[in-house]
């Protein structure tokens, strides 16, 4: 195991429920546990142990966490109670007591009996990657509906927190956060008050629903078709989106750097409207409490007509991050394989050395009509090609009508603008409006109602 020097200390915010951030900064040691091909039952591994170490510590520093010490431990099969052998148990002891730990990140889920042997072995708290993933997404949530999506997967994990385990008052744990709370006595009364408050965020995300229902509603009466920007935590969405959409949405190189949803609207390079929609970034085992509570965030990516998954290309793990990012929409019920839905699309080649970016080029070219779209989107290079390629897929199936208007027919003309996209007009010697329109095949017949049949020809 290596030892890492310690970074600056950084004053933190305090957070609900969690670690405090008023108090010193947190020396944090981050342990990423490595099992054998044999203890995971034969299951291969998609990304490398140095890769996943480099996520935890970036996952640590995601929440503002000085980390004194990180460092991979290999084991042969995962210990029901330590989750780690003796040994390397009173080795990690050690090391926790030299750099005067006060908590350390298990980069793995542990059991409720696996944390509190690892807090008694080590005198010190530890947290598992659900609870740091709970932890950061609790600070980045900014909207009330993302702080209630983020409280309800609180409040589930911290419910199956609450075991009869601990035999000692000062270290039984409950309530919320990390902290620990009440003693023996108070669990069952502090299930009910758990269940009671799941129950009424429930209800409110519930509500939350039904009116984001109401806006696809209504979006779908102004036919803006919806393209929705996917991908692993970190892979530069928000600077796409920022780009494309001219807006200022939180960007930077950090994990998780936002997190509640954002749409705008985009004008493609010949005229056709899209609401561009910024969502939360996946992650590696990212807990199902929150695949669950965010379900009403990602209908979003459901309902879109096309999906952007961005992808970091530079990044040693792009294809298992890849990999991961499938396995979320696929759980959501989006088929990743259907290429007239999805894009690749291969951010930040500005990173690459001019080979690795020949031999992207290259890829790209040999992929043909659903080849992926390589952009930087911190430099531009490469989004107009993106832009014009969104075009092509929203306007594919589109059916180009030509409707004849009176000159004096100034809402019917405003009607067709906002129900479809324009390609040219032109004015006849008497004075009648000629109208292309580009259209979805089953606005068609609406097109026809509104104008009468004998005024509207398929071009």
């Amino acid at each position: 195991m290596d030892s890492e020097s310690p970074t600056h200390d950084t004053t933190h915010q305090p957070t609900r429920g969690g670690i405090d951030r008023r108090a010193p900064a947190v020396r944090c040691a981050v342990v990423t546990p490595v099992v054998s091909r044999r203890g995971r039952g034969g299951a291969p591994e998609r990304r490398s142990p140095e890769a996943r170490l480099d996520e935890a510590v970036g996952l640590a520093a995601a929440i503002e966490l000085n980390v004194v010490f990180s460092g991979l431990v290999s084991l042969s099969e995962i210990r029901p109670a330590t989750y780690l052998g003796t040994g390397k148990v009173e080795e990690l002891a050690a090391i926790v007591e030299a750099e005067h730990v006060d908590l350390v990140f298990f980069d793995a889920a542990l059991s409720p009996v696996q944390q509190r042997n690892l807090e008694k072995a080590w005198s010190t708290k530890v947290v598992d990657r659900t609870a740091l993933i709970l932890e950061i997404f609790g600070m980045r949530a900014r909207t009330k509906e993302g702080a209630l999506q983020v409280e309800l997967a609180h409040l589930n994990y911290q419910r199956s927190r609450l075991v009869r385990s601990w035999t000692h008052l000062e270290r039984q744990r409950g309530g919320f956060g990390f902290l620990g709370g009440p003693g023996e006595t108070q669990i069952e009364a502090d299930r009910r008050l758990i269940g009671d408050r799941i129950i009424r965020i429930e209800k409110e995300l519930e509500q939350v629903k039904r009116t984001r229902g109401l806006h696809r509603a209504s979006r779908k009466r102004v036919p803006y078709p919806i393209v929705a920007l996917v991908g692993y935590t970190n892979a530069g969405k928000s600077t796409l989106f920022n780009r494309l959409t001219r807006a200022e949405v939180m960007a930077k190189d950090l994990l998780f750097a936002t997190l509640d949803p954002t749409l705008r609207a985009v004008d493609l390079p010949h005229g056709t409207r899209i609401i561009l929609s910024d969502t939360v970034g996946f992650i590696s085992e990212l807990p199902t409490q929150l695949v669950a509570a965010f379900r009403a965030t990602l209908e979003e990516v459901l309902e879109a007509d096309l999906i952007l998954h961005v992808r970091d290309i530079s990044h040693p793990d792009t294809e298992a991050q890849a990999a991961d990012v499938a396995d979320v929409l696929e759980d959501l019920g989006v088929e990743v394989k259907d290429g007239g839905r999805v894009i690749e699309v291969w951010n930040k080649i500005d990173r690459l050395s001019p080979e690795a970016r020949e031999q992207v080029q290259n890829q790209t070219l040999r992929a043909g009509a659903e080849a992926p779209v390589a952009v930087s989107a911190l430099t531009g290079e490469g989004t107009d090609d993106l832009l014009g390629v969104i075009e092509r897929r929203i306007t594919s199936g589109r059916v180009t009508l030509s409707v004849i208007l009176a000159a004096e027919d100034g809402e019917g003309l405003g009607w067709l603008y906002r129900h479809g996209e324009v390609l040219e007009r032109t004015t006849g010697e008497d004075g009648v409006l000629q109208v292309a329109l580009r259209i979805p095949p089953e606005r068609a017949g609406l097109v026809a109602r509104r104008f009468g049949a004998r005024r509207v020809h398929t071009m």
